[in-house]
């Protein structure tokens, strides 16, 4: 299945409609393979579909974010950035020294949310996080 394919089936399934400026919003966002901030998706897109508003950009992303498809993190440089996530949850471990960013398996964090769950029966959302911190590298 195509990507684009099973992206539409995903909004499908959540009862959103299939817009063109909504598929190629998210198309962008996924195939751009890396945390990006809204403005650049509305470059991106823009060079496709000049007249697409910005508001469409940001209500796709908002709404892609709480289906669960793309994360929304801060990751220390000012602006919120969309990351792709579709299935595939992750987090990331990011250098205040040298601003590296590494992935971490979503496993180190199920864990937690279990322990949270048996101890304080509280079902914790661990979507996707930045975890700032020192780096191997850089602690030497």
């Amino acid at each position: 299945m195509s990507c684009e394919t099973e992206t539409a089936v995903v909004l499908r399934h959540a009862g959103q409609k299939i817009t063109p400026q909504r598929m190629l919003i998210l198309s962008t966002l996924r195939h751009a393979g890396e945390h990006v901030t809204a403005p650049i998706v509305l470059e991106a897109v823009r060079r496709l579909y000049p007249y697409v508003d910005a508001s469409t950009v940001y209500r796709t992303l908002g709404s892609a974010a709480e289906l669960g498809l793309v994360s929304e993190t801060d990751m220390g440089a000012g602006d919120t950035q969309f990351e792709w996530i579709g299935r595939d949850r992750h987090h990331h471990l990011i250098c205040r020294s040298c601003g590296g960013v590494s992935s971490l398996d979503n496993s180190y964090l199920d864990s937690l949310a279990t322990a949270l769950y048996d101890e304080q029966g509280f079902q914790a959302d661990l979507g996707h996080f930045a975890i700032f911190g020192v780096c191997q590298n850089c602690r030497v």
